[in-house]
C-alpha cells in the first residue's frame, strides 16, 4: 500500500470523514448499549438519539461540500495504482456519496428511528412467538426499504438494489446462479445421510452457564482476544461491533441446554478480529472496516466451522471442556464428540444449524426476500411461506413462530439484502482457506497444540489489514486468484460428509 502527500483537498476530504465517522462511533455505542444492557422501555427515547445521529451523519456526508471535494480529486483517484490509499480512499468515498445523496437525510433518519422501535417489538414478539403483533412493525420496515429502493434507477431486479447496499458489484442474479447450484446438492446431502445413527447426547445439556462462559474465554484469548481492547457480553442475538479502533465488542447467548454459543462465539470473534486488524491508518475513513459482508462472513464462519468444528481444535480443547463439565463430558470421548459436533442434523433454527442445512437456511431466506420486494408474498402470509420452505428444504416442521419467521432479528431492524452474503460467505471461506493451507502447511497439527497465531497472521496480511481498500471480488481474486466459486465449497462438503 502507498500513502501519498495529502493534497489540501484529500486533507479536507479526510477531515469531513472523520467527523461523521465520529457521529457514526457514537450511534454505534448506542446500538450496542439497546441491544446488551439499555432498560427495554428506553427503546423509543434511544430511536429518537440513533435517528437523530444517522440524519446528522448522513447530511453532513451528502452535502455539496464533500461532492466538489471528490470532483477536485478526480485526477487524483485516476492517477493513483491499484494499491494507493488515496486512490481507494476516493474511489470508495464517491461509491458511497453517490448512493448516499440519493436518499433524502429525512428517509435515512425514519428509517433508524423505525428500526430502533421495530427492533423491540420484535424483540418481545419472539419472546411470546407471537408474529401477528409484530406484522404493523414489519410492514413499516418493508415499506421504508421500497421507498429507499424507489431513490435508484431501475436495475434488472429491485433486490440488486438492495444486495449492493452490503456486496458492491454482486447482483440478484449472480446470486441465483450460485444458490441454483448449491441447493440440489445440499438437499442430497441431507437425503444420504439423513438416516446415519446420530448420538448428539454428548452435545445436549444441561451445562452450567458459568462453564460455558468460561470455555468460549478460553478459545477466545487463545484465538487473539484481550480485555485491553476487547469485550464480550450476553445478548438474545449475538453480533460483533467495532465503535472504533481498540474497541472491539463481540455479544453471545450461552444457553444451558447446549453447547452452541461456544460456536456462536467463535463466530463473532471472526468478525472481531476483521474489525481489530484492519490497518489503523484507516481509522474514521469508509475503508476502516470489512470490504464487505460476505468476506465479512468468510471469516466468521472461518473461525466457526474450519477451525472451529476441525479435529485439530478439538484435540487441543477437548479435554480442557471434559475439564469443566466432568459429569456431562468426563465419559465422553474425543472422537464421539467431534462426531457430534459435525453431524448433519436439520432443525428449525438457522443458529444452530451444520455445516450442511445451514445452507438452506440461508437461500429459502433468499427466495422470501425476493418474493417480499416484489409484493408476491405479504409480510402477514410469511409464517405459512416460511415454514413450507423449511419442510421442503429440511424435512423439518416449524414448531411455533419463534423457531421460525421470529428467529432472526435481521428485518426488523431493514436488512433485507443481507442474508445471502453469510452462504456466499460460506463458498469464500473455503476458497480462502484453501489458500491458506498451501502456504501454511498443516494446520491442524498446529491447532492441535493451541496455536492459531500463523492462521490469524496469514489472515491479516491477506485479507484483514486491507480494509475496505479493495472491492469485494477484487480482494478474492488477490487472494485466491479467482472469483467467486461455489466448486470448492462443495468439495469440502462432499469430502467431509460423504
Amino acid at each position: 500500500m502507498s500513502v501519498a502527500t495529502e493534497s489540501p483537498p484529500l486533507e479536507r476530504l479526510r477531515t469531513a470523514l472523520a467527523e461523521i465517522a465520529d457521529l457514526n462511533h457514537a450511534e454505534s455505542v448506542l446500538d450496542w448499549d439497546s441491544r446488551v444492557s439499555m432498560p427495554h422501555r428506553g427503546a423509543l427515547a434511544r430511536a429518537h438519539a440513533t435517528g437523530t445521529l444517522t440524519r446528522l451523519a448522513h447530511e453532513k456526508f451528502v452535502a455539496d461540500e464533500i461532492g466538489d471535494l471528490l470532483e477536485g480529486l478526480r485526477a487524483t483517484e485516476e492517477e493513483a495504482g491499484p494499491d494507493s490509499f488515496d486512490g481507494a480512499l476516493i474511489r470508495v468515498t464517491r461509491r458511497e456519496w453517490e448512493r448516499a445523496r440519493r436518499v433524502p437525510p429525512e428517509l435515512a433518519g425514519e428509517i433508524s428511528h423505525a428500526a430502533g422501535i421495530a427492533v423491540a417489538a420484535w424483540d418481545e414478539a419472539k419472546a411470546a412467538s407471537d408474529f401477528p403483533s409484530f406484522v404493523p412493525q414489519l410492514e413499516r420496515m418493508l415499506e421504508l426499504k421500497q421507498r429507499y429502493i424507489e431513490c435508484f434507477p431501475p436495475r434488472d431486479s429491485r433486490y440488486d438494489i438492495a444486495l449492493d447496499e452490503y456486496e458492491e458489484g454482486m447482483t440478484t442474479a449472480d446470486v441465483t446462479a450460485i444458490f441454483d447450484r448449491l441447493k440440489p446438492e445440499l438437499i442430497g446431502l441431507i437425503e444420504r445421510h439423513r438416516d446415519d445413527p446420530r448420538d448428539d447426547s454428548a452435545f445436549r445439556g444441561p451445562f452450567s452457564v458459568t462453564a460455558q462462559q468460561e470455555a468460549g474465554r478460553r478459545v477466545l484469548e487463545a484465538f487473539g482476544f484481550n480485555d485491553e481492547e476487547w469485550r464480550i457480553d450476553e445478548t438474545p442475538h449475538p453480533f460483533a461491533q467495532k465503535p472504533g479502533v481498540g474497541d472491539i465488542r463481540l455479544t453471545t447467548h450461552t444457553d444451558e441446554r447446549d453447547l452452541t454459543s461456544l460456536f456462536s462465539t467463535m463466530h463473532e470473534f471472526g468478525h472481531g478480529i476483521y474489525e481489530y486488524s484492519v490497518d489503523p491508518a484507516f481509522a474514521r475513513t469508509p475503508l476502516g472496516g470489512g470490504t464487505s459482508s460476505s468476506i465479512h462472513e468468510s471469516q466468521s464462519r472461518t473461525w466457526e466451522n474450519l477451525v472451529g468444528r476441525s479435529h485439530g481444535f478439538w484435540r487441543w480443547f477437548y479435554p480442557q471442556l471434559q475439564q469443566l463439565f466432568p459429569q456431562k463430558l468426563g465419559a465422553v470421548d474425543e472422537a464421539s464428540f467431534v462426531r457430534s459436533v459435525n453431524a448433519i442434523r436439520p432443525g428449525a433454527l438457522r443458529g444452530d444449524a451444520d455445516e450442511v442445512t445451514y445452507g438452506l437456511h440461508i437461500i429459502l431466506r433468499f427466495e422470501l426476500e425476493l418474493q417480499l420486494l416484489a409484493g408476491t408474498v405479504s409480510v402477514r402470509d410469511l409464517p405459512g411461506a416460511w415454514n413450507a420452505a423449511t419442510k421442503e428444504y429440511l424435512g423439518v416442521d416449524v414448531p411455533d413462530d419463534a423457531h421460525g419467521v421470529l428467529q432472526d432479528m435481521h428485518w426488523s431492524i431493514g436488512l433485507i439484502g443481507y442474508f445471502p452474503t453469510y452462504q456466499l460467505g460460506n463458498v469464500i471461506s473455503v476458497q480462502i482457506w484453501e489458500r491458506a493451507r498451501a502456504d501454511l502447511g498443516e494446520v491442524e497439527d498446529q491447532f492441535s497444540r493451541g496455536e492459531f497465531g500463523p492462521l490469524r497472521e496469514w489472515l491479516t496480511e491477506h485479507v484483514y489489514r486491507h480494509g475496505g481498500m479493495y472491492a469485494p471480488r477484487a480482494l478474492l481474486e488477490r487472494v485466491t486468484g479467482s472469483d467467486i466459486d461455489p466448486e470448492p465449497y462443495l468439495a469440502y462438503l462432499q469430502a467431509k460428509f460423504d
